[in-house]
């Protein structure tokens, strides 16, 4: 077989395999990464903030895919699809696990490579400030007398499950009434057509602070710093805390090495000011940034919490 031929043909299979070539410096071409929630949400702005710094530290252009639909089905797909080359990166959230918890994936949580944690963000109870209810015994005490219209981004989506948690925990009832991601959530939720949601700080702080929502309870068991009159749901006598963590993962498959400079790559663009600068906006905490390690046993955690979830209200696999 002649020298030229042999090249074309090695190239063809380490295309097709998803392998990289050992003689070709990585990262030699640009980098996405794989959401499933809208522009300006909450997964979003963290994915594009962490790249003003990750692209300088890895030394080439990456870019935000957006893959929306079945509550991260269809991004982790759509990745499921892609060559194992670390040239694509899965955004992922609680959410994403309750579908893995549900069968509902081409992938299972064994398939997922964690690369870096990136937020622990909380989720808040929150209503229009027009609505009549001004705490959070308010809302439960509405729900006594007819389900909570909780909004939520999906069904079976982080949101929804923490709605069901507060109901659960309270003796309430709650009603999910699903929108296309946080930000429908929010104008529903101005608009007066829902009674509540849980929203994450990063998504509803500037509508807090410009006195459109108001909120009622922050699911966690410690309060916050930029919003430290509301109380927590424990401090009220409700044991339900969620919060949306937010990281980075590849497939089984990627080349360690790959894994390994990723990992560098998003820890460096973490600590670039312009990173710090939107954790600090948000209201949130750079304590919660962390690496491969501890990433990949929290994402296994997760999951299994997922899975008690889904059993506890009857949401498992079909």
């Amino acid at each position: 077989m002649p020298k030229a031929i042999r090249v074309i043909f090695a190239a063809l299979i380490v295309a097709g395999t998803g392998c990289t070539d050992p003689d070709v410096p990585y990262p030699s071409r640009p980098i996405d990464i794989v959401t499933h929630a809208s522009p300006g949400g909450g997964t979003d702005l963290t994915a594009r903030s962490l790249l003003v710094g990750a692209r300088a530290a890895l030394g080439t252009d990456m870019a935000v895919v957006f893959k929306g639909g079945g509550g991260g089905v269809v991004a982790m797909n759509y990745v499921a699809d892609r060559p194992r080359d670390g040239y694509t990166v899965l955004a992922i959230t609680p959410t994403h696990l309750f579908a893995l918890a549900r069968g509902q994936s081409a992938i299972t949580i064994d398939d997922l490579v964690g690369i870096a944690r990136a937020t622990e963000d909380p989720l808040i109870v929150t209503v229009s400030v027009r609505s009549e209810i001004r705490a959070l015994d308010d809302l439960i005490t509405l729900g006594r007398r007819r389900p909570i219209k909780w909004g939520t981004g999906l069904v079976g989506g982080i949101d929804h499950i923490a709605g069901l948690a507060l109901g659960a925990a309270a003796n309430t009832r709650v009603n999910a009434v699903p929108f296309n991601g946080g930000g429908e959530v929010a104008a529903n939720l101005l608009g007066g057509s829902i009674d509540a949601a849980a929203l994450n700080l990063s998504e509803a702080l500037d509508e807090i602070e410009r006195g459109d929502l108001r909120a009622l309870a922050v699911m966690a068991h410690t309060r916050l710093g930029l919003i430290p009159d509301v109380p927590t749901t424990v401090e009220l006598g409700y044991d339900a805390t969620y919060a949306t963590v937010r990281g980075y993962a590849v497939l089984r498959g990627t080349p360690l090495d790959q894994v390994t400079r990723l990992e560098a790559g998003f820890i460096a663009g973490m600590a670039h000011p312009a990173y710090r600068s939107y954790l600090n906006g948000a209201g949130l905490s750079a304590e919660s940034i962390a690496g491969s390690e501890i990433w990949n046993a929290q994402l296994r955690s997760l999951y299994a919490q997922a899975q008690a979830a889904m059993q506890e209200y009857g949401m498992q696999a079909p």
